[in-house]
């Protein structure tokens, strides 16, 4: 499933936290680990130090790992994905930062862009995420978009290589519905809720997926898909970066953004071009 991850790390607490989903992935799939410092100024002993804390975690866990300190020479982000293209990493493992209030995660710069342009999927966590590394249930919303039919594909190759339950959700978005509460309307984004779940239970069945849960929900889509997943305990939430842009979507890379701000579980975020 992965033979290299990427593990960008500025030495902080998140970051150790992202060098330890590394790490647990890396177990789970036989892949090694890359440590990555992206030195943007001054900072050598700095990477030398933060590398250095991933590889020995890697190391208690019997992983290879190798480490570099590299300079920017332009965006952050870029020379991470460059560097994920370099050395063929399929994967990339990085931490989120910072709280604004009670219950809201702010999404680093360098992470959010990364994962809106990177070409392989990329994992993030929060300072409180712990990625178990049996991944007994996994979570793919749908919209029916190209993008989360790839993140669908990712899911299910993922399900069959951890023998996981899939749950697959659709969110009917309350706040498109028109003011006076037409059912037509609601019936027919229910319809169209229904047929993207069916394609993506129809893709797993083929693919011989043992448990699958599908589900048509309706309120607030990124509070919907983060209920769902604390009340089912999902172990992963895989999602596509990119949305439908008619009346009957909900703009799955917004919501995705939010999903990843809010939710203490791992997020994979997978692009279109990935996963099929």
């Amino acid at each position: 499933m992965y033979d290299t991850i990427l593990v960008p790390t500025d030495g902080s607490d998140v970051a150790a936290v992202a060098a330890d989903a590394a790490v647990t992935l890396a177990q789970r799939f036989g892949a090694d680990v890359r440590g990555l410092y992206v030195r943007d100024g001054d900072g050598a002993d700095d990477g030398d130090r933060a590398t250095a804390a991933v590889a020995e975690r890697a190391a208690a866990a019997d992983v290879e790992a190798t480490t570099a300190v590299v300079d920017a020479e332009g965006p952050v982000h870029r020379r991470i994905l460059a560097d994920a293209d370099e050395h063929g990493a399929d994967c990339i493992v990085m931490g989120t930062h910072g709280r604004t209030g009670l219950d809201r995660f702010v999404l680093g710069s360098v992470a959010e862009r990364t994962l809106r342009e990177s070409s392989v999927p990329v994992l993030t966590v929060h300072e409180d995420t712990v990625v178990d590394r049996n991944l007994d249930a996994i979570l793919v919303p749908t919209d029916g978009s190209d993008c989360s039919e790839a993140a669908a594909a990712h899911a299910v190759d993922l399900a069959l290589a951890t023998d996981a339950a899939l749950h697959v959700v659709h969110v009917v978005d309350a706040g498109v519905l028109p003011m006076d509460g037409s059912g037509a309307v609601f019936d027919e984004l229910q319809r169209a809720g229904q047929r993207a779940l069916d394609s993506v239970v129809e893709r797993a069945e083929r693919a011989g997926v043992s448990t699958i849960r599908a589900s048509v929900l309706s309120g607030t889509p990124y509070r919907a898909i983060t209920d769902y997943a604390d009340a089912e305990d999902v172990a992963l939430v895989v999602m596509g970066t990119h949305g439908r842009t008619g009346f009957d979507r909900y703009l799955l890379g917004s919501v995705t953004e939010r999903v990843v701000r809010l939710t203490d579980r791992p997020v994979l975020t997978v692009d279109d071009a990935d996963g099929r």
